[in-house]
């Protein structure tokens, strides 16, 4: 490898972690190597700085184009292609998030629903479907979450993180804020008040701007 200390330290340590995240070691040192970057790099560019052949290089780069994970550029009077991870490393979350559903997470999906369907006979069966419920249901609730956040900009991901422990306290209020939508006004100042406390940079229900 042709790289800086603290740069080759981090390719081979994401290399390592490949085959734990289900990804090869090539593949691995070839998205960590984009990530640090300072500038978008060719496959020969790539291929001179991790020792690899232009061949695994090219495979590393469409692999890592499947999972969205890289995007093409071109330079000007350059015909040869340039790639970039993105910046926003909430970005990446999303795309990871939203690349690992469709892969792994629908297909369990569809076939618990077709489980589910069905009406079995067998108590070993009927034990067996009513856990597959509990998976359903489960799996149901983290993709709808799933789709909130990915929905979210990253300056509101990054508060949601940041809430930590408040997030707790904030959903035992969630009583007092449904009486927003009763008309108490007593109950509607001290819920807008106390999720103003608790997250002031996030939407609070009732809220005309749509935040604090």
């Amino acid at each position: 490898m042709d790289l800086p200390p603290l740069t080759q330290r981090f390719v081979l340590h994401f290399g390592e972690m490949g085959s734990r995240w289900g990804i090869n070691r090539t593949v691995g040192q070839i998205y960590a190597l984009l990530y640090v970057s300072s500038k978008p790099l060719n496959a020969d560019e790539v291929g001179e700085a991790l020792g690899f052949s232009r061949s695994n290089v090219s495979m590393g780069l469409k692999e890592l184009q499947s999972w969205n994970l890289v995007r093409l550029i071109h330079q000007p009077n350059d015909r040869r292609e340039y790639f970039q991870a993105p910046e926003d490393v909430w970005a990446i979350f999303r795309t990871l998030a939203a690349e690992r559903r469709k892969r792994e997470i629908d297909p369990t999906l569809s076939m618990l629903r077709d489980a589910l369907m069905e009406q079995p006979s067998v108590t070993a069966d009927i034990h067996a479907q009513e856990r597959m419920r509990q998976m359903h249901g489960f799996i149901e609730l983290m993709t709808d979450w799933l789709n909130d956040v990915q929905k979210m900009d990253s300056a509101t991901l990054t508060s949601l993180m940041q809430m930590g422990s408040k997030v707790q306290k904030l959903l035992e209020i969630k009583d007092r804020v449904k009486h927003v939508f009763t008309g108490n006004p007593q109950a509607e100042t001290a819920s807008v008040v106390a999720a103003a406390q608790l997250a002031p940079d996030l939407p609070v229900p009732g809220d005309d701007h749509g935040k604090l």
